[in-house]
């Protein structure tokens, strides 16, 4: 029998992860000092880490525990998104142990276990491990390997070990499916979790809410009403101190490949049995397989490199003049490509994708441009400032919903009828700040509830859809330049004007 005194809300309380550790390699990077340590402090300040929680730090510096324990703090005093408290940093602080050692050195991996194995012991972690591979994909296979004939990937019992990629996923079809085979030598599907920070987003789930929650958007999300679907991630910094890493990889991989297709994804899939992992990737899936580029790759496609020029007030670097980039490289900073999703509900409705560096300001957003009604018994000169209607989802960085409709300009004779919006943001509705998207993907993690991490299906199919315009842009030479601060090279403009539209403005 219910308990009719039981607070109804708590069904809503999160769930708190059960005895475990992370044990964290790439511990001196700038992901795991602004993402990854500060996320694991505000779990654990919202009380939803286990009080034995430990974490293990992996690196060739010559620390010891303490030195690691100082830069842990440093690094969440710096970038925490909850206040810093002193009780909950000292039970924290408790379970911080360090291992100094090569990543290819198999002696340091037995350290390691060690260490593990006394952090069970004093922290009654119960052999529950998740390791973090906060590293560059191409040293995967010599940790793996390691991890594995250490024992450190032994199970005894109901124990787990998970194990955490970054993206890039692979840079290109035949090496994630090679990466995919070097992580299944020591973990089970299921025991694999790609991160993808963008699907932790309060405003990337709000997507599937505002579109199953409600009556009033489903009947009009299909091709007999929507135009376009324009996916924008921008950003109005440059490679900065990162140039070594992005050169080679580009906007198209960094990007397009795992963020974008995946909102696409999200907003195009047909509504899920449930919101378990299963069923949401399975709709994820069937919308990837009927991606299809357009025929003629160059024409709908676009690339190009931010040029030296001023943005905020200030003069700014191109591309090529950055430390560490080769004069001739041919890495793109911006990328955008027009695609297809051969369905029913969206038959003939282009979604076009786009992201650079140095635009015009930071900005990712999902917007969705209806048809214009197909009579206006108004006169031409009436409604001559009035836009398509348009229904935005903010994903950063001022989260929300926008609508934007046409009504009567107030106090004219005639039926002026002017652009105007109706918006939401999370801030003004509701009092709890969103946790940062690191924080509920670590808890899903420890937790074992993967429905926000992609499966190698759905990365195997993003692939088969981007690897054919790179090698179209391997064929065509040096990206065209574009003024930083703008919206992009001249190309792109080109190539959304061919099929009668204009890109949207952020």
């Amino acid at each position: 029998m219910s308990n009719p005194l039981r607070d109804p809300r708590d069904r809503r309380l999160p769930k708190v992860a059960g005895p475990c550790g992370l044990i964290l390699f790439g511990v001196t990077g700038d992901l795991a000092r602004k993402k990854i340590m500060p996320a694991i402090y505000d779990l654990a300040n919202r009380g939803l880490l286990p009080p034995g929680f430990g974490l293990v730090g992996f690196a060739r510096r010559q620390w010891d525990d303490e030195d690691f324990a100082q830069e842990v703090h440093d690094a969440v005093r710096e970038y925490a998104r909850t206040p810093f408290r002193e009780e909950v940093w000292a039970q924290l602080s408790e379970g911080i142990r360090f291992v100094e050692g090569d990543i290819a050195d198999p002696e340091a991996y037995r350290e390691l276990r060690r260490v593990v194995e006394e952090v069970d012991q004093q922290r009654g972690t119960m052999g529950n491990h998740a390791f973090y591979l906060a590293i560059p994909p191409s040293l995967f296979p010599v940790v793996v390997e390691n991890l594995k004939d250490s024992g450190l990937t032994e199970r005894h019992g109901r124990e787990w070990r998970r194990v955490v990629v970054e993206k890039p996923f692979g840079h290109n079809l035949a090496s994630a499916q090679a990466l995919d085979r070097v992580l299944s030598t020591a973990f089970t599907p299921d025991e694999i979790f790609r991160i993808d920070h963008y699907l932790g987003k309060e405003t990337v789930q709000n997507i599937l809410a505002v579109r199953f929650a409600n009556t009033m958007f489903e009947p009009i999300w299909n091709a007999n009403y929507v135009d376009n679907v324009q996916i924008t991630q921008a950003e109005d910094i440059g490679v900065a101190g990162r140039a070594g890493y992005y050169d080679g990889i580009g906007a198209a991989r960094y990007v397009i490949q795992n963020h974008l297709l995946q909102l696409l994804a999200l907003t195009a899939m047909e509504e899920p049995l449930s919101f378990r992992p299963h069923e949401v990737r399975m709709e994820k899936e069937k919308v990837l397989s009927a991606v299809t580029l357009p025929s003629n790759i160059s024409a709908h496609t676009a690339r190009g490199q931010y040029a030296a020029g001023w943005q905020g007030g200030v003069p700014v670097k191109g591309f090529l003049e950055e430390a560490g980039i080769p004069p001739d490289s041919t890495t793109e900073t911006f990328a955008a490509i027009r695609v297809t999703v051969d369905n029913r509900r969206w038959a003939g409705v282009p979604f076009y994708l786009r992201t650079g560096k140095r635009l015009g300001r930071r900005v990712t957003e999902v917007a969705v441009i209806f048809k214009r009604a197909p009579h206006l018994p108004f006169e031409s000169a009436s409604i001559g400032e009035l836009s398509d209607n348009a229904l935005v989802f903010r994903i950063q960085p001022d989260e929300g919903v926008t609508v934007r409709f046409g009504s009567k300009v107030p106090g004219t004779a005639g039926m002026d009828v002017r652009d105007v919006t109706m918006d939401f943001q999370y801030g003004d509705s509701f009092v709890d700040t969103s946790p940062e998207a690191y924080e509920r993907l670590i808890l899903d993690v420890l937790l074992g509830e993967p429905p926000l991490f992609p499966n190698s299906t759905e990365v195997d199919l993003s692939w088969a859809i981007l690897d054919p315009v790179l090698d179209v842009w391997a064929t065509q030479g040096q990206p065209e330049q574009y003024a930083s601060g703008g919206w992009g090279p001249s190309c792109a403009y080109d190539m959304i004007a061919r099929d009668g539209r204009v890109w949207r403005r952020p």
